[in-house]
């Protein structure tokens, strides 16, 4: 399997990468956040715009704020995120806002990657993709489904599709409601991360798919998404309980 760089971390190599989620909501509780965060030491800190509403109002705001960002994490990789409010975002942006916004944290390059959610105009997406790669700007190509687990095929067919369109991670989050709902993500990880090169995230929210954010390395995801307090998911382990528990489930 390929891996993709992000700054100095190689998703797909060794152990699956901890990402920590910054969900300030304005730039005192940004900043304060990340300095927490860079002593829990994760390999990756994502940035949720969507909890910074004055930032997503005022695009030099947000700039400034990503500016100042930086310099409180120095060299650990940032992920920017916008998730949309029907994925389990915050706030709602209508269809040319959002992509706009994202093509502003591109061409701006306020982090070192960027989340694209999949189900957005299909022509515009795969220009924010080139858009990124010009820009040398990673980018994370992600669907959610808080209600449930589709099947497995669909699973596989969104996964490869977001590979199709350019994207170096593809990534899957859903919402299980029983352990065959498990199973079937844990299934459809593994037979996609063997068929295509690149690295992948994929997780089943709430308490019964736990056991997916920390069994990556078995079934091939690449990324797990621990907290430094407030979580931004259903089930979301803080760092060192995440941490703790892929060390037991290392494969040597």
């Amino acid at each position: 399997m390929a891996t993709v760089k992000i700054r100095n971390i190689n998703l797909g190599e060794g152990m699956p990468k901890i990402a920590v989620p910054n969900v300030g909501t304005n730039e005192a509780e940004i900043l304060s956040s990340a300095k927490d965060i860079v002593v829990a030491k994760p390999d990756l800190m994502e940035w949720r715009i969507d909890y910074y509403s004055d930032g997503i109002k005022d695009n030099k705001k947000l700039a400034v704020t990503a500016k100042k960002l930086r310099n409180v994490v120095g060299e650990l990789p940032i992920l920017v995120t916008f998730r949309t409010k029907s994925e389990g975002g915050v706030l709602e942006l209508n269809e040319t806002a959002y992509l706009d916004l994202v093509q502003f944290v591109i061409e701006n390059r306020l982090g070192d990657a960027v989340d694209i959610e999949l189900f957005h105009d299909e022509k515009r997406v795969k220009d924010l993709v080139g858009d990124a790669h010009r820009y040398n700007v990673v980018v994370i190509m992600s669907n959610h489904d808080f209600e449930t687990v589709p099947a497995k095929d669909v699973i596989e067919f969104r996964l490869k599709k977001m590979a199709e369109m350019g994207a170096d991670v593809p990534k899957l989050a859903c919402m299980p409601n029983s352990a065959d709902d498990v199973l079937t993500l844990l299934e459809a990880t593994n037979e996609v991360h063997h068929e295509i090169s690149n690295p992948l995230i994929t997780m089943a929210m709430g308490d019964i798919g736990k056991v997916t954010r920390i069994a990556g390395q078995v079934f091939g995801s690449s990324l797990s998404f621990g907290a430094v307090g407030k979580t931004s998911a259903p089930g979301q382990l803080s760092i060192n309980d995440l941490r703790n528990a892929e060390k037991y489930l290392e494969i040597k």
